[in-house]
């Protein structure tokens, strides 16, 4: 159902390119021996958030499908709002194919808008393939009388993140630069965990993530007589099938021309979603068997019941398909809408 909606959506050209992932990656010429090995997968938030969950099913299943079948774990490198993984994946990791990372679905936005934060190109990462795609939510609790995002025009709210590279910041600023709300945005919490925590012991208000975060670590926010939070706004490609209709897409709140290019740039981040991505140099026989192996993990029955069970969703691409829709992002990018898009989250001199 998702995926004939994207390709219905406004960025229609690098939807398709999604779509089309959903065949096989082509088999190596030279399949790559893997017995005995052990593949480490860089998670660049701490535990329990979405990247995690998504990459504890890759280390359950992946192993499988690769020759040789080996050993899969997980090492969490938090920081800079997955800044740091990102950049010590470009710059240190072993380029010998033992080693990988679920990268930052806002890899892109990033680089664009803090190149100077952000020492990585993302459009040399060698994606293996991705197994989501999902909106940003924005998510208050009920108590800070913020219901709908119309309620932001006479109430503040206050809102947890990780980091400037987290979407956690990105999109409460948008929100402000846009429309000139007032939420103060307070940075250091530890990924959608923290910062999940830290709404519910009442340091915060609300935060902005993915949907699958809140729908996958505190449902029961939302299906109470009295929920304890809801979602006011998202932002994507497409409306989240999830959500109520009532829950506005940011993009369609907009009316200033720039601003319209600004978030249109903004709302591509979704599309990236969930995946697994090799630094640049792996050895292309490599990646051709490692490609492979993704796309026989995402057909896996065992795998789209897996994600079930845990609240995740299953939606495939292949990694040449993730690579084209990461290269056309950054070929199409406007240097002016880049500027636009930063002062808008940022502020002036940013």
């Amino acid at each position: 159902m998702e995926s004939s909606v994207i390709r219905r959506s406004a960025v229609a050209g690098l939807a398709v390119l999604i779509g089309a992932g959903l065949a096989t990656a082509p088999q190596s010429t030279k399949a790559m021996d893997f017995t005995g090995k052990t593949i480490k997968i860089v998670i660049p938030y701490g535990p329990g958030g979405t990247y995690d969950k998504y990459g504890v099913a890759f280390t359950n299943h992946l192993g499988k499908h690769i020759p040789g079948k080996p050993n899969l774990i997980l090492q969490h490198m938090p920081g800079a709002g997955g800044a740091k993984a990102m950049n010590w994946t470009y710059n240190v990791m072993p380029k010998n194919g033992l080693n990988m990372i679920v990268p930052l679905d806002n890899s892109v936005l990033n680089q664009l808008m803090r190149p100077e934060k952000m020492r990585y190109k993302a459009e040399e990462f060698t994606w293996l393939g991705s197994s989501n795609q999902t909106n940003v939510v924005m998510v208050a609790r009920t108590d800070s009388g913020v219901t709908k995002l119309k309620d932001l025009e006479t109430k503040s709210l206050i809102v947890a993140t990780s980091g400037k590279a987290s979407t956690g910041y990105m999109i409460p600023g948008l929100l402000n630069g846009l429309f000139g709300y007032k939420i103060k945005i307070v940075q250091g919490y530890k990924g959608s965990s923290g910062s999940i925590l830290a709404i519910e012991q009442g340091e915060a208000q609300a935060s902005a993530y993915n949907w699958l975060a809140w729908s996958s670590k505190v449902p029961h926010w939302f299906t109470k007589e009295k929920p304890f939070g809801g979602p006011i706004a998202q932002i994507g490609v497409f409306k989240d099938p999830a959500l109520p209709d009532s829950v506005p897409m940011i993009s369609d709140l907009v009316t200033d021309e720039m601003d319209k290019k600004a978030v249109d740039f903004i709302k591509v981040l979704g599309l990236l979603g969930r995946g697994l991505a090799l630094p640049p140099g792996v050895d292309k026989e490599v990646v051709a068997t490692l490609r492979t192996a993704y796309s026989k993990m995402n057909a896996d029955p065992a795998f789209a019941a897996d994600l079930k069970k845990q609240g995740l969703r299953l939606i495939p691409a292949s990694g040449e398909k993730i690579n084209s829709v990461v290269a056309e992002a950054m070929q199409n990018a406007s240097p002016d809408v880049v500027a636009h898009a930063r002062k808008l989250i940022y502020g002036a001199g940013s």
